[in-house]
């Protein structure tokens, strides 16, 4: 056993719990900055990357908006890479447990990779390159959307195996979780991130008023009169926000019908219920404002939220597989 593995410790860490905590709160604020950037259309507020205007403080950006939007985005995105390379070392320093130790790699790993995925987006819009269509650059956009999300999803993990609950009190769960609860889950996961995809490439494709009534989509009936891309993306986002209430509901039930998971879990379900319910409402506003540019940022935001509600239900209903012996 050498040095630094006599160093490492599987017990409840306070100060790096509190850290993590600390990267989520940080991060929470990156989304809203990228989100604010994407409903304002500012994303191209500087041609340039990864400086703006050639400098890490361009001339005007406190005094207008686009650019202050992007370029507190791009600040903010610094930031969480220096807080991921401060975990990433503490956790190969005191963190005993290796599946941990390589979630803190991954996350360092997504940022870097978002933070490039955001520079193409910059590199290869239209106009830098001079294209007549943009789709390479609203690719790289709603890649990078995404991509901030599995990241979002991966400092969670790390923020709950952390926590004084997790390592002391076995995650609130007294057994083991039936495997139904676990795979419906997995499958409220990934209706959320297909919702979340299909969210991003409709605000790249300012397909967000497309359909301007809500629910109805057109006067008296819940199809559109009319199909054209933007269309198409807009009412597919909204028939999956279907998809993903009857997969919260089903996943909820689940966990409510379990005596493994009804006590422990309740605090998380009801918030997820709060959240979800919310997300759709600003849904509606969305439309009800005509697009108004802070309604559409909370409401990438709070999806972000129901996201973050939903894996953090299922990563601790999987704690036992990656805890076990």
């Amino acid at each position: 056993m050498t040095a630094r593995e006599s160093q490492r410790t599987y017990e409840y860490k306070p100060y790096l719990a509190w850290f993590c905590v600390f990267v989520l709160v940080w991060t929470t604020l990156l989304l809203y900055a990228g989100g604010f950037t994407t409903s304002i259309r500012a994303g191209m507020a500087f041609l340039d990357w990864p400086l703006s205007n050639g400098s890490i403080n361009p001339e005007g950006w406190l005094t207008e908006t686009d650019k202050m939007a992007e370029h507190s985005h791009r600040i903010l995105a610094t930031g969480t890479g220096i807080l991921c390379i401060i975990l990433v070392i503490w956790l190969s320093l005191r963190e005993s447990r290796a599946w941990l130790r390589r979630l803190g790699w991954a996350s360092l790993l997504l940022v870097i990779f978002q933070g490039i995925l955001g520079g193409a987006r910059v590199v290869f819009d239209q106009q830098n390159t001079g294209e007549p269509g943009n789709l390479l650059a609203q690719t790289f956009a709603v890649l990078h959307g995404i991509t901030a999300q599995f990241t979002f999803c991966i400092l969670i993990a790390i923020a709950l195996a952390t926590s004084r609950r997790w390592i002391k009190d076995n995650g609130g769960l007294a057994r083991s979780v039936p495997g139904s609860i676990r795979f419906w889950g997995l499958v409220t996961c990934g209706s959320l991130f297909l919702q979340l995809l299909l969210g991003a490439m409709m605000r790249q494709a300012d397909a967000g008023l497309a359909i301007q009534t809500f629910p109805l989509a057109s006067a008296g009936s819940l199809l559109p009169e009319t199909w054209d891309f933007r269309i198409a993306i807009h009412f597919a986002h909204r028939s999956c926000a279907v998809l993903v209430t009857i997969c919260v509901v089903v996943f909820l039930g689940r966990i409510w019908g379990s005596p493994a998971t009804r006590r422990p879990l309740a605090a998380l379900s009801m918030a997820l219920i709060f959240l979800l319910a919310v997300q759709i409402y600003l849904g509606a506003l969305v439309i009800w404002t005509i697009r108004n540019s802070y309604v559409a940022t909370i409401h990438m935001l709070i999806g972000a939220f129901v996201l973050a509600a939903t894996w953090s239900l299922t990563f601790l209903c999987h704690r036992d597989q990656f805890e076990a012996p």
